[in-house]
């Protein structure tokens, strides 16, 4: 039971007046709610809720974003501190300090922690991309699971054990992995994920699985896994997303399908971009960058209340799928704690500044945040 509610309802007959786009914002006949309790309380019964914790919040730097960890969450990811480039930047050296900062978070704070990736094309260090050796990619990837796996069992909950390993069509992204250990370097990897701590949840992490050729890619890849009895769990479906793309539908047979693999659903990196999509911008690709253009920079200063109802209304209509689907569903993270430490602003252009979570650039909650909440209420 969520304790303390306290619910200051305000109907939206003047509000729906001035912008017009607020019907189903007027279902829930409120506007602004306060409460004593998190989203953790509110969706207690339905999934764990989280948020991707970078450095500054780690280190105990932001105190404001660290309090809404505690209060809000019951689930964290780390950002960045555990990409192989950070934690593994050559071959016998291992930079654990920030890594252990993130772990004692999540015990400080009993939260459900992520490992956040074992294996991944980008952000690698220079000695993996520079590798011309199959066994010698073989002894770097021994080394580096592992000894990472090794570190935090019984610690970290779940792992990305791959990230990102497949194209929009489907098939194997390449990559210094593909290149010289084919496609077993998937397989590899969550063997090794499993032995180090079989107790931890395995999951394969990728973005726009909402489209059907990249989604049977993924298929394909799991039953392969568990055709050689090789354990995975769970499929992570990034949801770099925006307000129009992508449907329900496409949403809703995306966890359908994976479901009826025997896996469950993480949504592992939820943020809704409120900005026009750059041309040709493919998925969340970070390699990708577009010159600076005032068009894709509509709202340099705030956003319009009428795109902040969109928003909220975007929000509520993905919350209801998910309550629909809980029983397939684990885990929503959002990428970010607030719109002032989202990824989202400076990329693909520099300069650009996006709204995409729950929370503004001063930590309070936004109109998206109720309209999530009024689901439960």
């Amino acid at each position: 039971m969520v304790p303390n509610i306290k619910v200051i309802v305000v109907f939206l007959a003047t509000l729906i007046g001035i912008f017009g786009c607020g019907h189903k914002i007027m279902e829930m006949e409120t506007l602004q709610k306060r409460q004593t309790f998190g989203l953790k309380d509110v969706f207690f019964n339905d999934f764990l809720v989280g948020a991707a914790v970078n450095e500054q919040l780690i280190s105990g730097k932001d105190s404001l974003a660290l309090k809404l960890v505690a209060s809000e969450y019951n689930s964290i990811s780390p950002e960045n501190v555990m990409k192989w480039m950070y934690i593994h930047p050559e071959p016998s050296l291992f930079n654990f300090e920030k890594a252990d900062s993130y772990i004692d978070l999540g015990v400080k704070n009993n939260l459900y922690t992520l490992g956040h990736t074992l294996v991944w094309h980008s952000q690698a260090p220079d000695y993996l991309n520079k590798v011309n050796d199959s066994a010698a990619l073989a002894r770097y990837l021994e080394n580096h699971i592992t000894t990472l796996v090794t570190r935090y069992k019984g610690r970290i909950a779940a792992w990305d054990v791959v990230n990102e390993a497949l194209n929009e069509d489907g098939s194997l992204r390449q990559s210094v992995f593909l290149k010289y250990l084919g496609e077993d370097y998937i397989k590899m990897a969550f063997e090794l994920a499993e032995k180090a701590d079989p107790g931890a949840h395995l999951i394969y992490n990728d973005y726009n699985l909402w489209k059907p050729e990249k989604r049977m890619g993924v298929v394909r890849l799991v039953k392969q896994l568990q055709d050689n009895g090789i354990k995975i769990d769970a499929v992570g479906l990034q949801g770099h997303w925006n307000l129009s793309e992508p449907s329900l539908a496409d949403i809703e047979q995306s966890i359908v399908t994976f479901n009826e693999l025997g896996l469950k659903v993480h949504f592992s990196e939820l943020d809704i971009s409120v900005l026009p999509n750059p041309w040709d911008l493919v998925g969340a690709d970070i390699s990708q960058n577009f010159d600076e253009n005032s068009y894709m920079n509509p709202y340099p200063k705030s956003i319009p209340d009428s795109v902040q109802m969109a928003l909220a209304n975007r929000y509520q209509d993905i919350f209801r799928l998910f309550l629909k689907h809980r029983d397939k569903i684990d885990r929503v993270t959002f990428w970010g704690i607030s719109d002032q430490g989202s990824w989202l602003n400076n990329w693909p252009i520099k300069g650009r500044v996006n709204y995409p979570l729950l929370f503004d650039r001063h930590f309070n909650p936004k109109m998206a945040y109720d309209s999530i909440v009024a689901l439960k209420l």
